[in-house]
C-alpha cells in the first residue's frame, strides 16, 4: 500500500496564524489538501482535525499503517506531557504510522523503526521533550497567576473599569437638568448607555453635596 503523508499545524487561539508552519509542510512535500490545522489550545488532544487524523470512537483515523505524520515541532501536538505520549504511542503501535517532527530531526520513526538504538534515542529525546513542553505550560500558568496576584497588592483591579465622565459631562448635564434637553438627547450627546448615563448622574449629584 502506498504511504500517504499528512501534515498537522496548530497555534492556540484564532488570532495566530498558521502560514509558516504551512509553508513548513508544503516544503516538506505535503499536498495541501493533506494538512490538517486546528486553532485549539494545546492543554488536550480534543480537536476536531486532529480527531479526524486519529479517529475517534464514531470514526475511522486518516491516518493508516505505513502513513506518516509531520509536524513543524513536537509543541503543536500539544503541552500535555501524559497525553503526548498517550497519542504518540497510540499512532505508532495502534494505528502503525510515523511521526516525524521537522525541528528535531530524532523524533523521526520512520528513519529509527528499524533501528532499536534509534529507537530507544527518539523514545527518550520524546519524554524529555514533552516533560519540557508540559513544564513550560505549567510555568507559564504560574507566571500569569503571580503576576495578577502582585498587581491585586499594588491596588490594580481586574475586569471591564468603570465608564467616566465624558469631557462634555458638565454642559450636557446642566442642559438635562434645566429641561432644555431630554435623558434620551443627553444620552445621544455624551455617548452613553441609560444604566450608565444614570449612574453617572447619582455620582455626579453625590459628589457635589459633599
Amino acid at each position: 500500500m502506498e504511504k500517504t503523508m499528512w501534515g498537522y499545524c496548530r497555534v492556540s487561539s484564532t488570532e495566530q496564524n498558521l502560514d509558516r508552519q504551512i509553508v513548513a509542510m508544503q516544503q516538506a512535500g505535503i499536498p495541501q489538501r493533506n494538512i490538517l490545522c486546528d486553532k485549539a489550545s494545546g492543554k488536550n488532544f480534543d480537536r476536531k482535525n486532529w480527531n479526524l487524523l486519529v479517529g475517534t470512537k464514531e470514526t475511522a483515523p486518516l491516518l493508516r499503517r505505513g502513513d506518516l505524520l509531520v509536524v513543524l515541532s513536537l509543541d503543536r501536538l500539544g503541552r500535555n506531557y501524559s497525553e503526548i505520549h498517550q497519542q504518540w504511542r497510540y499512532i505508532t503501535s495502534e494505528i502503525g504510522a510515523d511521526i516525524k517532527v521537522l525541528d528535531m530531526p530524532l523524533l523521526d520513526t520512520s528513519q529509527s523503526s528499524q533501528n532499536l538504538d534509534n529507537r530507544f534515542i527518539a523514545d527518550l529525546v520524546l519524554q524529555i521533550l514533552s516533560y519540557t513542553a508540559e513544564k513550560e505550560r505549567a510555568n507559564i500558568h504560574k507566571r500569569q497567576e503571580q503576576g495578577i496576584e502582585i498587581a491585586k497588592n499594588k491596588g490594580v483591579k481586574f475586569g471591564r473599569p468603570a465608564k467616566g465622565f465624558p469631557e462634555n459631562w458638565g454642559k450636557v448635564y446642566g442642559k438635562w437638568k434645566n429641561g432644555d434637553i431630554t435623558a434620551v438627547s443627553a444620552m445621544q450627546e455624551t455617548g452613553l448607555t441609560k444604566p450608565t448615563f444614570y449612574r453617572l448622574v447619582k455620582k455626579y449629584e453625590a459628589d457635589r453635596m459633599l
